[in-house]
């Protein structure tokens, strides 16, 4: 049996700061998201404001329309509450609760160059178990995002995530099969980039490359299944779950955080590239 050639697509500095726009608009969506969830809010308003937010700042849905034979994805963003790790489609009977936890999923287009990142946020005042799973998936991203400045084979990366997880006492759950990829003039490229894995193995990494980083762990059980609409994961026990999200891409001197409003300065220190601090 054959596997498939990965095609890799190498950018410039150009190109990168091309992609910085999109990023830059994917930040504001963020922004607007976190001002606009609530208790009473619906999902499907949500994704109102971001195609909004995405259409005024000269910008495409990336998600909108996507299509990978389940037919045209409905909505500009993924909302995905509670038990929901990816894909949940929003819809005005889905209405947040007090307690609620949802990560939203949202990607952009400017002048044909994509940007991806995805946030967790909780709904009003949320129990404890929820805000630490949450700053565990952060914790994770950002674990995965400074590995990638030194990694030499992609699954450096993805090993660094795991151990990541793996070192909060609580014992969380990594979603398997899901995770991050390549980004560019597509929002998914090649390499697929797991969230866990020996490090060494798959891609060389060399500056140009581009990579949406994105963690997903739950408070249970990792099993997930798909729902009847052919989009939504789910956790299979009904336990929490978070997903976040940056596209980062690998400079000569260092790392830039496309999707970070800041450009992951003040997380990467010297590890940030100086494109980041222009």
């Amino acid at each position: 049996m054959f596997r498939r050639k990965e095609v890799i697509q190498y950018k410039t500095p150009d190109q990168f700061r091309k992609m910085r726009v999109a990023g830059l608009l994917v930040a504001k969506v963020h922004e607007a998201m976190r001002r606009t969830v609530a208790p009473g809010v619906s999902t499907a308003e949500l994704d109102e404001v971001a195609e909004q937010v995405i259409r005024d700042g000269g910008g495409i849905p990336s998600f909108l329309g996507y299509d990978i034979g389940l037919g045209p994805y409905p909505a500009s963003i993924c909302s995905s509450v509670n038990d929901q790790v990816v894909h949940a489609i929003p819809s005005k009977d889905q209405v947040l609760r007090e307690g609620d936890l949802i990560s939203i999923d949202v990607g952009a287009i400017v002048d044909g160059w994509h940007g991806d990142a995805a946030i967790t946020l909780p709904v009003g005042e949320v129990a404890p178990e929820a805000a630490e799973l949450t700053a565990a998936c952060e914790s994770a991203l950002w674990a995965g995002i400074e590995a990638m400045a030194t990694a030499r084979r992609l699954t450096d990366i993805s090993f660094a995530i795991q151990s990541d997880v793996m070192s909060h006492s609580r014992g969380y759950g990594i979603v398997a099969g899901f995770g991050g990829h390549g980004i560019g003039t597509e929002m998914h490229q090649d390499p697929h980039l797991l969230n866990y894995g020996r490090p060494g193995k798959g891609t060389k990494m060399r500056p140009g490359i581009a990579l949406a980083i994105e963690p997903m762990i739950t408070l249970g059980d990792p099993d997930t299944a798909e729902a009847e609409d052919g989009w939504t994961i789910t956790t299979v026990d009904g336990s929490l779950a978070a997903h976040v999200e940056h596209s980062v891409a690998l400079c000569d001197d260092g790392l830039w955080v496309l999707t970070a409003e800041d450009g992951g300065v003040a997380r990467l220190g010297e590890l940030a590239s100086s494109l980041a601090r222009d």
